[in-house]
């Protein structure tokens, strides 16, 4: 459904890699809602994935980017505003890889070169791109700036490994960096905590089948897809949303605030 809640809005999406990606819905749905939107990932990942055919798709141009360099950074707000004609309104943090759960390293034997990668990539990332951003003066304000996380940020998750870390971090630095940045710019930083979604990188995590069995059984409105997740991020990037800052907020189906549904206990008994 187009409501134009983006209209004349710009932005930059992060992490688009496929059909499968959050990222990717989000992109096709601000475009679908009058925004126009530069795109950007790895150079590796667009050489790998699909992104180009997205870029073509929605008219919007791809910046490949590594997201822990400050240069690289400096690079995709210069072009993007560049191309888009004025400053950014929205931007979209959706990076996270841990190879330490690549290479299936327990959490008690984590390689400590793959854990600085995994906090740099996942989380570290989306202060230097609001750091980047803020010194630059290219968010205008009212902008929206969001992540993706996890519930395994504040509950323990087998399988999830130091990404569990990593999205703690990016939460903490959403809280720190959104009072600075709204106390100076007017803009607002939060994070939309995810069911658990089959994504590419969702799939590489450990048992992620069985998450999402309990997950929706424990979800009194059951998991929320990719695509709704996607149309929430467009409403965060909305003005409907001009004073929600600083929040961590769960887009579930009521899975954070559960203990046990019933649902689970005639699994339970059943299986018994």
């Amino acid at each position: 459904m187009n409501n134009n809640l983006l209209k004349g809005k710009r932005g930059i999406v992060f992490g688009a890699l496929n059909d499968k990606s959050i990222a990717w819905k989000v992109a096709e749905k601000a475009v679908e809602q009058g925004a126009i939107i530069t795109l950007s990932n790895t150079p590796v990942a667009v050489r790998m994935g699909e992104t180009n055919a997205l870029g073509e798709k929605l008219n919007a141009k791809i910046i490949p980017a590594d997201a822990t360099s400050v240069e690289d950074l400096e690079r995709v707000f210069t072009e993007s505003m560049d191309v888009l004609g004025g400053k950014i309104d929205f931007v979209l943090h959706s990076i996270g890889m841990s190879m330490n759960m690549r290479h299936k390293k327990d959490y008690d034997d984590l390689n400590y070169e793959f854990y600085d990668r995994t906090l740099n990539i996942s989380a570290i990332s989306f202060h230097k791109m609001m750091q980047v951003a803020k010194k630059m003066d290219a968010v205008s304000e009212g902008g929206s700036l969001l992540a993706l996380t996890h519930i395994a940020a504040q509950r323990t998750f087998t399988g999830y490994n130091d990404m569990a870390d990593a999205k703690a971090l990016l939460e903490s630095i959403t809280r720190s960096f959104g009072y600075v940045y709204g106390r100076d710019k007017g803009v607002r930083v939060n994070t939309v905590s995810q069911s658990p979604t089959l994504t590419t990188a969702g799939q590489g995590i450990g048992g992620m089948n069985a998450f999402l069995d309990f997950a929706e059984k424990m979800s009194p409105l059951g998991n929320a897809d990719s695509d709704e997740c996607a149309d929430y991020c467009i409403m965060m990037f909305s003005d409907y949303t001009r004073k929600v800052t600083m929040q961590n907020l769960f887009h579930d189906g009521g899975f954070s605030n559960m203990g046990l549904t019933q649902a689970i206990v005639e699994d339970y008994i059943e299986k018994k």
